[in-house]
C-alpha cells in the first residue's frame, strides 16, 4: 500500500509539473497496421522404421525424401537440419526407430508440393512448426514509425481545427499492441487444403498461410501553439 501511494503522489506530481511546463497541449493516439506474407515456413517431418517383414528403412526413406527436396530445388545443407534420432527396444526381435527433422522452406507452393510428395513416400508425419519473416524486425520499426506519423497527423488536424498549431512533441509512450497469427489455425487450414487435394487430384493445392499481423499504438502529447 504504502509503494502505491508513493506511485501515486510521484504520477500527480509529474502531472503538474507538465502542466505548469505546458499549460496548453494536445494528447493524440496514433495507430498503424501491416499485414506480411510469411517467408519463413518451418516444418517438422518424422520418419519411422518397424523391425518387421517388409520394411524400410530410416536410411531408405531419407534417401527418398532428399531426392523429393532437391527436385523442389531445396538446398540441403541450409534448410534441412536433423532434429532427433533415436532407437527403443520393446522385443527381443522388434524395435521402433525414428528420425525427426527440420525444413525451412519459403512458399506456400513449395510447401505444399514437398507435403504431397512425402505423403506419396508414406511419410505422413509432417506438421507445420512456425511461420515468421526473414525481416520482421525492420517490419516492426517500420509500423512503430508510422504510429507516430499517425498521431503527429491526429494533432495537426485537430490543431487547424481550431486556429491552432501543434507544435514540439514532449511525450511519447508506446503503447504496442502487436497480434500474430495462431499457429494451430494455420496448420488446420494448411492439412485442410491438402487433404482435400489429395482426394480429388494428383495436382499441386493451392494454399495459403495466416498473415503475420503487426499492430502499433503510441500515446503523445504537443505543444498546442
Amino acid at each position: 500500500m504504502l509503494l502505491l501511494a508513493v506511485a501515486l503522489c510521484t504520477a500527480i506530481t509529474l502531472q503538474a509539473q507538465e502542466s505548469e511546463r505546458y499549460p496548453s497541449y494536445i494528447q493524440v493516439t496514433g495507430a498503424a497496421e501491416e499485414e506480411i506474407t510469411p517467408n519463413e515456413i518451418y516444418l517438422s517431418i518424422t520418419i519411422n522404421e518397424r523391425d518387421q517383414k517388409g520394411r524400410v528403412s530410416i536410411e531408405e526413406q531419407q534417401r527418398a525424401m532428399l531426392s523429393i527436396l532437391k527436385k523442389a530445388g531445396v538446398d540441403i545443407d541450409t534448410q534441412l537440419s536433423v532434429i532427433d534420432l533415436s532407437s527403443t527396444f520393446f522385443k527381443r526381435n522388434s524395435s521402433l526407430s525414428t528420425a525427426q527433422y527440420r525444413l525451412l522452406l519459403h512458399d506456400a507452393a513449395t510447401v505444399a508440393r514437398v507435403w504431397r510428395e512425402l505423403d506419396q513416400l508414406g511419410i505422413s508425419q509432417v506438421s507445420i512448426e512456425r511461420t515468421t519473416h526473414s525481416e520482421l524486425e525492420r517490419y516492426r520499426s517500420e509500423v512503430r514509425q508510422a504510429a507516430m506519423r499517425s498521431a503527429r497527423q491526429k494533432a495537426v488536424e485537430l490543431a487547424e481545427a481550431v486556429g491552432q498549431q501543434a507544435g514540439k512533441c514532449f511525450y511519447i509512450y508506446d503503447l504496442n499492441s502487436e497480434a500474430v497469427p495462431l499457429q494451430k489455425n494455420m496448420v488446420m487450414m494448411a492439412r485442410g487444403a491438402m487433404a482435400d487435394s489429395a482426394a480429388e487430384s494428383a495436382s499441386i493445392p493451392t494454399i495459403e498461410f495466416a498473415k503475420i499481423t503487426l499492430t502499433y499504438r503510441v500515446q503523445a502529447k504537443f505543444v498546442l501553439e
